[in-house]
């Protein structure tokens, strides 16, 4: 670690090295809309770095530059185009800049910072899609499953908070497994802060400015490696002009949303900003023994932000947030039941023909449930982050401090029947993080930019689990057993599981721990060789370190020394324990060529090497074979990711865009969920794949076809397979297969898909706006229509003929009238055509057969109201 400190400050210090010599200069001017009014609060910002300015109450601005000339600059207002000025000789004559609405119809050119400058999306070398706060507003993207509806590469799986699964491309974290000891493949980062628990993409956005979501390998810009991609959120940030807005939505369901957000100056050099969120909504599945729905929505959001500007070229923001989600939600439905491979008495059917019960319902679009233990998903997150920018020499440096924490408090009914086949199944964690991220970005020559940085971060996860048989355990899980009758192995009598209380009350506790900590330097170059052609090569060191302890200890149940019927209570469940400490570093990089053959076709190609870091299990494990210990098996080897991609960003005509990507990445111990060859981890585990290799192509399009229609849409084509895979889980039908007497417990899946991976997806948006005005209010009249679809997927790591979501598609509408300042409002309505549809499939706990589903949403509609002063 000495030497890694070393290296660290010695790299910190070269960060200031990133300057030369220029004579400053000074721009000022005047900011209007195209009416002559004055707007206060636009942003100014020099193209290709982070300085900027906001304009005053008189629309006046002063801005210091260092720049060489010639050199451009970014005007920006909310519900306006962006407008770039060149300036190429000095002047001390005030500009005098004319911005024109959005509502004029005319392609918005969205500039993003995901390279640490502010420049537009079309530039950048990066396939990136970008949703802006007000269009996540008009959809109702109020949350990370809402926006993959527009940004088809995204797939997110939640079968609860915890077990919250978001990919890009097909890859990021593995499908149907949640394990603290394995690092996100996306990145997920707000203001500039790293989320470390998936879990956060499942709660509200609170008063965003703008969600860019980055897909590919990320090493090189952002803090945390990130092997797939990253969402980088921005929140709207405190303001010295005052504003504020107010919305509310009520919709069938008794869905009601509201936010409110709040800014303005707290003195000359202090300005804040205070946002809210909440939304509440009533279940959408019946249970019919309690006579309640669940699944309900139950969050509420506070953010708070301070800025402080004590010169001109500094900013510092304290920023402050909680969130909570105390839903009685998540529940599943039983979809189907599939034939496996076990004896007949040990298939669902015969098993709850045995119990006398019935399900409520053989179809899950009924949207009943009996369940018997109640379902719960409370979590709460927040913390605390501190950032400092300021401007030294020719570019910005750039700290961001922040503390965060994520708890979980949950109930399941694994065995998604109303029997007590699990009377307890509950995991509670709470997950905390520290992350340093120290960052300069700027110029070094007049033809080079640079971004380097140094990142880190600490954090610990703690859980304490409780899984616990009811009365119904024995008859699911009766089986053929042996116990040791003095030296001889001799089969236990099945009769024997039905004794009274064996097996009631009999369950395990659970305590694991995991602590993580990882360092980065990393950096990245753009050598301008010409004005066209540009090279970025980019490079990162890594080190990752990762201690986990796990403690498993049975409980309950008849107490009993019959070895016969302890023999029954261990294949249920028994002890466990281990621990392991296991370190890694990594050199990674990526070199990318860009090309801007016309100001309107722009052309790139990316190779990266990645990978993700070295995990650990912090679940059961199987009996390790000879030479090998609980330990050895619980590391998990790091992701080695090969990956080009091939990129042309054009603009084909007026007010368009049409962007064609072409990707491949190949993935070296794919970290993924394997199968044990015993019955007491028949859920598996987490270790390697050999290799998995995902291909495909991406379609994004704007047109705006004329003063009054504007179209939208998103496709991908994505090619998924595992290239070998040798040990990975039977698929559910095939749960019990027997050769030559001996039970098979694994499966060789190599050249079959990867689970959650639709061939084809895709996003269309149409809107058409029309001038209007709304008591005295003048604004647009608009209609819009949104679709998503995406074809079938397998939704279980080995395909199974049963576990396939079939294709599907969706359409969600809006009408109404909004303005830029005072009232909007519009109706809207999701899934309009009341498709019934699956998000997941997943086989019960014990794999006896049935299998229960995610279900999405029927239709909803409602109405919005929305205030901006």
């Amino acid at each position: 670690m000495k030497t890694i400190s070393i290296k660290t400050i010695s790299s910190l210090l070269l960060l200031l090295i990133f300057s030369t010599s220029w004579s400053q200069s000074k721009v000022t001017g005047t900011v209007t809309d195209n009416q002559n009014n004055f707007l206060p609060g636009a942003n100014i910002i020099i193209k290709g770095t982070k300085y900027n300015t906001t304009s005053d109450a008189n629309g006046k601005f002063s801005i210091d530059t260092h720049e060489k000339l010639p050199f451009a600059l970014l005007i920006q207002y909310v519900g306006y185009t962006t407008k770039e000025i060149k300036i190429s000789q000095p002047t001390e004559t005030p500009l005098e800049i004319s911005l024109t609405p959005e509502n004029e119809n005319v392609l918005v050119e969205v500039v993003v910072s995901s390279r640490r400058r502010i420049e537009k999306v079309q530039d950048v070398p990066i396939a990136i899609s970008v949703v802006t706060g007000k269009q996540a507003e008009q959809t109702g993207a109020f949350n990370v499953n809402r926006i993959k509806e527009l940004v088809p590469s995204v797939q997110l799986y939640s079968s609860n908070p915890r077990n919250t699964g978001i990919n890009i491309r097909g890859l990021g974290s593995p499908f149907g497994l949640t394990n603290d000891g394995i690092d996100p493949g996306v990145g997920f980062y707000v203001d500039g802060v790293y989320y470390a628990r998936p879990a956060a993409t499942t709660l509200d956005f609170i008063d965003v400015e703008q969600i860019e979501v980055l897909r590919g390998p990320q090493g090189t810009l952002f803090g945390k490696n990130t092997t797939s991609g990253a969402f980088n959120i921005t929140s709207r940030k405190p303001s010295f002009t005052s504003g504020a807005d107010f919305e509310v939505s009520y919709g069938n369901y008794a869905y009601l949303q509201a936010k409110a957000s709040v800014t303005g100056a707290l003195g000359k050099k202090v300005a804040g900003r205070l946002s809210f969120s909440g939304t509440q909504r009533d279940g959408i599945i019946e249970n019919i023994v309690s006579g309640k729905p669940t699944n309900t929505l139950n969050n509420q959001g506070i953010r708070g932000q301070l800025l402080y500007k004590p010169t001109e070229n500094t900013n510092i923001i304290l920023a402050g947030d909680i969130t909570t989600q105390h839903n009685d939600g998540y529940a599943q439905v039983v979809a189907g039941v599939a034939p496996t491979q076990r004896k007949p008495y040990r298939q669902f059917n015969a098993i709850i023909a045995d119990l006398n019960y019935q399900l409520p319902s053989l179809n899950a679009f009924d949207r009943k449930i009996d369940h018997d233990t109640p379902w719960r998903s409370g979590q709460d997150l927040g913390g605390a982050s501190l950032n400092i920018d300021t401007k030294i020499g020719g570019g910005t440096l750039t700290s961001t401090t922040a503390w965060r924490f994520w708890t979980w408090d949950p109930s399941n009914d694994r065995d998604f029947t109303g029997l007590q086949v699990l009377a307890k199944s509950q995991n509670p964690s709470r997950q905390t993080q520290i992350t340093q991220e120290v960052r300069y970005a700027g110029k070094i020559t007049s033809r080079i930019t640079g971004v380097a940085g140094f990142f880190f971060i600490d954090q610990t996860s703690k859980t304490k689990g409780t899984e616990e048989s009811g009365n119904a355990q024995w008859r699911f899980s009766q089986q053929s057993v042996n116990y040791n009758n003095n030296g001889v192995s001799t089969p236990v009598p099945l009769a024997l599981w039905e004794t009274p209380n064996l097996l009631e009350g009999y369950g395990i506790k659970t305590n694991a721990e995991i602590h993580s900590a990882s360092t980065a330097v990393f950096g990245q170059l753009d050598w301008a060789v010409t004005d066209k052609l540009h090279i970025l090569p980019g490079l990162r060191y890594n080190f990752d370190k990762k201690i986990a302890d796990y403690d498993r200890k049975t409980y309950g149940g008849l107490q009993t020394n019959d070895p016969q019927l302890l023999a029954i209570k261990k294949a249920v469940y028994s002890n466990q324990n281990f621990s392991t400490d296991i370190d890694d570093t990594d050199f990674s990089g990526n070199i990318t060529v860009s090309y801007k053959a016309t100001e309107k076709i722009n052309v790139y190609g990316t190779y990266a090497k990645s990978y993700k870091p070295v995990g650990v299990n912090v679940a059961g494990l199987p009996t390790p074979p000879a030479g090998q210990t609980l330990g050895d098996l619980a590391v998990v080897k790091p992701e080695d990711v090969n990956h080009y991609e091939f990129g042309v960003k054009t603009s084909p005509f007026k007010n368009s865009i049409l962007n064609l990507t072409y990707f491949d990445t190949n993935i070296k111990d794919f970290q993924t969920n394997v199968q044990a060859a015993e019955l007491g981890v028949n859920r598996g585990y987490l270790a390697n794949a050999d290799e998995v290799r995902v291909r495909g192509a991406e379609l994004d399009a704007s047109f705006t076809i004329s003063k009054h229609f504007t179209l939208y849409g998103a496709a991908t084509y994505t090619d998924g397979k595992y290239v070998k895979f040798t040990n990975a889980p039977l698929p559910l039908e095939e749960t019990g297969t027997v050769v030559d007497g001996v039970a098979v417990n694994y499966k060789d899946v190599s050249g079959t898909d990867l689970p959650g991976v639709s061939e084809w997806a895709g996003s269309l948006s149409g809107e058409y706006t029309k001038d209007a005005k709304f008591f005295s209010n003048a604004g647009k009249f608009f209609v819009a229509l949104d679709g998503y679809a995406r074809s079938e997927f397998s939704s279980s790591p080995s395909a199974s003929t049963y576990l396939v979501v079939p294709g599907y598609a969706i359409f969600n509408g809006r009408l109404g009238f909004r303005a830029a300042e005072g009232l909007s409002i519009h109706v809207w309505g999701r899934n309009l055509l009341n498709k019934n549809y699956y998000e997941q499939l997943l086989p019960a706990g014990g794999n006896t057969g049935q299998y229960a589903a995610v279900l999405g949403d029927q239709i909803t509609y409602g109405i919005t109201l929305k205030y901006t002063l």
